[in-house]
């Protein structure tokens, strides 16, 4: 197996703007660190996605144009990822318009120039970008952990369901930090 780490939308908007995923940073930040450093010790390639926006929303998705809802807007600081996160100037960057990460990116791409089959996702909201990603990575294959230590949602019920849904549904693994480190040896 050929891992990548792929770290979805640990943005500052998302934080920021959410009661909930203010109070869960501190721990998906240290966490989400942990498993990046083991990935970098194992020479795992660190994929950040980020979601980014024009301040005019023109690329935007239809329900935020609807709504007028400015997020994630290119020049920010809010679409930028979180300070607290360690980042490396040799990471990967992909920026997406959508909830997948695949949707109209080069990340299936820079995957199979790798040939990376198995994706270790972290990140936030497990149910919309983290759940649209696994399931295009499912549909394209590639075999799919979820780092259970290091993804939340602003919705606790659907970040608990969707978790179980993408196990039992997709057979995806739901994996603690600990688990990760075990298997990727």
């Amino acid at each position: 197996m050929k891992y990548a780490l792929v770290i979805i939308d640990m943005l500052n908007d998302f934080f920021d703007r959410n009661p909930r995923l203010k109070k869960l940073k501190k721990a998906l930040c240290k966490n989400s660190n942990e498993l990046i450093r083991f990935a970098r010790q194992k020479k795992v390639p660190v994929i950040w996605i980020r979601q980014e926006f024009k301040s005019d929303l023109s690329d935007a998705f239809l329900i935020m144009r609807k709504k007028k809802e400015s997020i994630t807007i290119k020049g920010t600081k809010g679409c930028k990822v979180l300070e607290e996160l360690n980042r490396n100037k040799n990471d990967k960057i992909i920026i997406k318009k959508r909830y997948s990460a695949f949707f109209k990116t080069s990340l299936n791409t820079y995957l199979r120039n790798r040939k990376i089959d198995t994706l270790i996702l972290l990140g936030i909201n497990t149910h919309a970008c983290v759940r649209t990603t696994a399931i295009d990575a499912y549909q394209n294959d590639y075999e799919i952990i979820i780092a259970k230590d290091c993804v939340n949602s602003w919705d606790k019920d659907h970040h608990k369901i969707t978790l179980e849904y993408l196990k039992g549904a997709m057979g995806i693994e739901i994996f603690s930090n600990n688990q990760i480190k075990r298997k990727i040896r």
